[in-house]
């Protein structure tokens, strides 16, 4: 099942400059798939990080993964209305590959376990077959 952009906008709540998906991919409802993310030369944070010698920072390639992991579980329960999808910790971030802009990024997610509302998740990404970014992370369901 893919995902485009304007259906990921209906499933989480972020937003330009903040979203950080193309389209996902989703293989298993509320258990695995991928996001897809072309990083472009105009991103906002090339300007500051680094002048010279821009890269994506780390912390952008795990939201971005968590914001896979949000589609994927949002997709499943899309019909309950004011719930938000909160991100709660971050364990084992490595970072293995600088990605530049123009790079094309794929975020593979994996549900791990669940324990009431939280969910845990592990991810990879990739620039094209090559390992740039590992994480396990979490988040919560929350209603309003």
């Amino acid at each position: 099942m893919i995902i485009e952009l304007d259906e990921i906008k209906r499933l989480i709540p972020h937003r330009p400059p903040f979203l950080f998906l193309d389209k996902c991919q989703i293989f298993e409802l509320g258990k695995n798939g991928s996001g897809y993310k072309l990083f472009t030369e105009d991103e906002f944070f090339f300007k500051g990080h680094f002048p010279k010698m821009p890269i994506v920072p780390g912390v952008i390639l795990v939201e971005s993964m968590a914001q896979t992991s949000g589609v994927i579980v949002s997709k499943k329960y899309e019909n309950f209305q004011h719930k938000s999808v909160l991100f709660m910790s971050l364990s084992k971030a490595k970072f293995r590959k600088p990605v530049l802009p123009n790079d094309n990024i794929r975020f593979d997610v994996e549900f791990k376990n669940s324990v009431r509302n939280v969910y845990k998740f592990s991810g990879i990404a990739y620039k094209e077959d090559v390992k740039v970014c590992e994480a396990e992370f979490s988040a919560m369901i929350s209603y309003k």
